[in-house]
């Protein structure tokens, strides 16, 4: 598995993203847990979790706790750089919900190191922007994590140019990631991206497949991902994930996952070599 970097952390070019194995439609423990193992068996060393993803109004945390309880059953557990988030909620009935509060982020913060069981989290990402709380405010309190030493590493999500910015003032150049949605259905976040890249910050895109309900059809919906898969007689899944990695050393794709075969797929990409022609026709999609 080729490398690329968090901050001062060596990492695998694809992460495994876990929110589908802890949301709706979740599969059963088992499955989940020996998805999280194809994923290390393969050499993916992240995982990027958050308090957040679980189904029901009382299991906060549920993926945090399944990824702890898979990484203490594999050899390579001890060392995988684990990514976890605060600052969204799951009422229980299907929504999303916010708390930028720097209370909340504190006290997420120590739930969610109960549940990885470490003494400090591997990257702390706010989760998203609360407008009822100023940012600065939110981004504060990671500050306040990092400096007590209960986090490693600092990042943010779901943020535009000006909080990338902001944040990285706040955390005194201390940024080290940016999680943003990014994929051929939705690219947005191109200008974020672009200064991830200028920043050295690490750019690590969520649904870079274009979510749960559309991965498998992605070859369908974007025919020169198709063209271009069955050139390399691979998927188009393997060539969307090899064309983000192909725009800039700061990308990092955390494609989710709930089977093995799946993130064996993906892990597969970071092995896929692209023309500049094929780059060129994927980007004009």
């Amino acid at each position: 598995m080729h490398t690329r970097r968090i901050g001062d952390t060596e990492v695998s070019a694809i992460g495994l993203g876990g929110m589908p194995m802890s949301i709706e439609g979740r599969p059963e423990e088992a499955r989940s847990l020996a998805t999280v193992h194809a994923a290390l068996d393969a050499g993916v060393t992240l995982i990027d979790t958050a308090d957040a993803y679980h189904r029901d109004a009382g299991e906060v945390g549920h993926n945090e706790t399944l990824i702890a309880k898979a990484l203490a059953r594999h050899a390579l557990g001890a060392q995988i750089l684990v990514a976890t988030k605060g600052g969204h909620l799951r009422p229980g009935d299907g929504s999303w919900t916010l708390d930028g509060s720097p209370k909340h982020i504190k006290e997420a913060c120590e739930a969610s190191l109960r549940r990885l069981g470490v003494e400090a989290i591997g990257l702390y990402q706010f989760h998203r922007p609360d407008p009822r709380i100023p940012y600065a405010e939110s981004v504060g309190a990671v500050r306040e994590l990092l400096d007590e030493g209960k986090i490693r590493m600092a990042g943010i999500s779901n943020a535009n140019p000006e909080q990338i910015r902001q944040a990285n003032e706040i955390l005194g150049g201390r940024l080290v990631s940016v999680q943003n949605q990014f994929s051929p259905a939705f690219r947005s976040s191109e200008p974020e991206l672009r200064l991830c890249d200028e920043l050295g910050i690490a750019f690590l895109p969520w649904s870079p497949l274009g979510g749960i309900s559309r991965a498998r059809k992605l070859g369908s919906a974007y025919a020169p991902f198709a063209r271009v898969a069955e050139a390399h007689r691979v998927t188009p899944q393997q060539v969307c994930l090899a064309w983000m990695l192909a725009k800039s050393p700061a990308v990092v794709p955390i494609p989710g996952a709930s089977r093995p075969e799946t993130i064996r797929d993906s892990a597969a990409s970071a092995d896929l070599k692209l023309t500049d022609e094929e780059i060129a026709e994927l980007d004009s999609v």
